[in-house]
Protein backbone atom coordinates (compact mmCIF):
# COMPACT_ATOMS: atom_id res chain seq x y z
CA UNK A 1 0.00 0.00 0.00
CA UNK A 2 1.54 3.15 -1.11
CA UNK A 3 1.08 6.84 1.30
CA UNK A 4 -2.46 8.20 0.94
CA UNK A 5 -2.85 11.82 1.05
CA UNK A 6 -3.74 13.28 4.40
CA UNK A 7 -6.54 16.32 2.83
CA UNK A 8 -8.80 12.60 1.50
CA UNK A 9 -9.34 11.92 5.54
CA UNK A 10 -12.70 13.38 5.54
CA UNK A 11 -15.23 14.30 8.25
CA UNK A 12 -18.66 14.11 6.86
CA UNK A 13 -22.12 15.15 9.24
CA UNK A 14 -25.37 14.14 8.09
CA UNK A 15 -28.43 15.84 7.29
CA UNK A 16 -30.50 13.82 9.44
CA UNK A 17 -33.16 13.21 6.27
CA UNK A 18 -34.20 9.52 5.52
CA UNK A 19 -32.21 8.84 4.21
CA UNK A 20 -29.27 10.46 5.44
CA UNK A 21 -27.22 12.78 2.92
CA UNK A 22 -23.45 13.39 3.97
CA UNK A 23 -21.81 16.57 3.25
CA UNK A 24 -18.09 17.09 4.15
CA UNK A 25 -17.17 19.36 6.81
CA UNK A 26 -15.13 22.03 4.68
CA UNK A 27 -12.07 23.35 5.50
CA UNK A 28 -10.54 20.71 7.94
CA UNK A 29 -6.79 21.00 6.89
CA UNK A 30 -5.83 18.24 10.55
CA UNK A 31 -7.92 15.60 11.25
CA UNK A 32 -7.28 12.90 13.54
CA UNK A 33 -9.25 9.44 14.57
CA UNK A 34 -8.95 7.74 17.54
CA UNK A 35 -10.46 3.86 18.25
CA UNK A 36 -10.51 2.83 21.54
CA UNK A 37 -11.52 0.07 23.58
CA UNK A 38 -10.69 -0.43 27.01
CA UNK A 39 -9.64 -3.48 28.49
CA UNK A 40 -11.79 -5.45 31.65
CA UNK A 41 -9.14 -7.13 34.01
CA UNK A 42 -10.20 -10.33 35.29
CA UNK A 43 -7.09 -11.82 37.04
CA UNK A 44 -7.91 -13.30 40.12
CA UNK A 45 -5.73 -15.83 42.56
CA UNK A 46 -6.35 -18.06 40.69
CA UNK A 47 -4.92 -16.74 37.35
CA UNK A 48 -1.66 -18.87 36.10
CA UNK A 49 1.50 -17.81 37.73
CA UNK A 50 -0.24 -14.50 38.82
CA UNK A 51 -0.30 -13.36 35.17
CA UNK A 52 -2.57 -10.53 34.29
CA UNK A 53 -6.12 -11.81 32.38
CA UNK A 54 -8.17 -9.97 29.96
CA UNK A 55 -11.74 -10.62 29.69
CA UNK A 56 -12.48 -10.27 25.82
CA UNK A 57 -15.09 -8.45 24.67
CA UNK A 58 -16.09 -6.96 28.16
CA UNK A 59 -14.77 -3.42 27.82
CA UNK A 60 -15.90 -0.47 26.56
CA UNK A 61 -15.57 0.42 22.56
CA UNK A 62 -15.44 4.68 22.25
CA UNK A 63 -14.10 6.33 19.31
CA UNK A 64 -13.05 10.27 19.07
CA UNK A 65 -12.44 12.74 16.44
CA UNK A 66 -10.53 15.80 16.55
CA UNK A 67 -10.13 18.43 13.49
CA UNK A 68 -9.20 22.16 13.05
CA UNK A 69 -8.73 24.28 10.04
CA UNK A 70 -10.85 26.87 8.45
CA UNK A 71 -14.49 27.10 7.92
CA UNK A 72 -15.38 27.45 3.98
CA UNK A 73 -18.73 27.31 3.59
CA UNK A 74 -21.82 28.41 5.83
CA UNK A 75 -23.68 25.80 5.39
CA UNK A 76 -20.81 23.58 7.32
CA UNK A 77 -19.68 26.31 10.02
CA UNK A 78 -24.09 26.20 10.57
CA UNK A 79 -24.38 22.08 10.81
CA UNK A 80 -21.46 21.81 13.48
CA UNK A 81 -22.77 25.05 15.65
CA UNK A 82 -26.21 23.56 15.44
CA UNK A 83 -24.84 19.89 16.54
CA UNK A 84 -22.70 21.66 19.36
CA UNK A 85 -25.45 23.72 20.71
CA UNK A 86 -28.25 21.01 20.13
CA UNK A 87 -26.22 18.51 22.05
CA UNK A 88 -28.07 15.83 20.39
CA UNK A 89 -26.02 12.97 18.41
CA UNK A 90 -25.61 13.66 15.18
CA UNK A 91 -24.66 11.42 12.54
CA UNK A 92 -21.60 11.35 11.10
CA UNK A 93 -18.93 9.21 8.32
CA UNK A 94 -15.40 9.26 8.82
CA UNK A 95 -13.61 8.42 5.38
CA UNK A 96 -10.13 6.86 5.57
CA UNK A 97 -8.86 6.19 1.93
CA UNK A 98 -7.78 3.21 1.44
CA UNK A 99 -9.07 1.65 4.66
CA UNK A 100 -12.99 1.93 5.45
CA UNK A 101 -15.45 4.54 6.36
CA UNK A 102 -16.68 4.68 9.91
CA UNK A 103 -20.45 5.45 10.60
CA UNK A 104 -22.45 6.16 13.43
CA UNK A 105 -23.76 8.97 16.37
CA UNK A 106 -21.23 11.68 17.61
CA UNK A 107 -21.35 14.44 19.77
CA UNK A 108 -19.79 17.97 19.12
CA UNK A 109 -17.81 17.51 22.64
CA UNK A 110 -15.93 20.65 21.68
CA UNK A 111 -15.79 23.76 19.35
CA UNK A 112 -13.29 26.46 19.77
CA UNK A 113 -12.56 29.22 17.80
CA UNK A 114 -9.38 31.58 16.73
CA UNK A 115 -7.87 34.13 14.57
CA UNK A 116 -4.85 36.48 14.96
CA UNK A 117 -5.49 40.07 13.42
CA UNK A 118 -2.98 39.26 10.16
CA UNK A 119 -4.65 35.61 9.38
CA UNK A 120 -7.93 33.75 8.88
CA UNK A 121 -10.17 32.77 11.58
CA UNK A 122 -10.06 29.27 12.26
CA UNK A 123 -11.75 26.52 14.31
CA UNK A 124 -11.35 23.34 15.82
CA UNK A 125 -13.95 20.51 16.42
CA UNK A 126 -14.12 17.40 18.89
CA UNK A 127 -16.64 14.70 18.30
CA UNK A 128 -17.20 11.97 20.71
CA UNK A 129 -18.79 8.78 19.51
CA UNK A 130 -22.27 8.06 21.32
CA UNK A 131 -23.84 4.84 20.16
CA UNK A 132 -22.37 1.96 17.90
CA UNK A 133 -20.31 2.77 15.52
CA UNK A 134 -20.39 0.75 12.14
CA UNK A 135 -17.17 -0.05 9.46
CA UNK A 136 -17.80 -0.33 5.86
CA UNK A 137 -14.34 -1.07 4.26
CA UNK A 138 -13.57 0.97 0.67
Amino acid sequence: MSGQKGRDVLIKIGDGGDPEAFATVAGIRAKTISLNARSVDGTSGESPNAWRELIAGAGVKSASVSGAGVFKDAASDAAIQQAFFAQAARAFQLVIPDFGILSGPFLVEALDYSGDHDGEAAFAVTLASAGAISFAAL
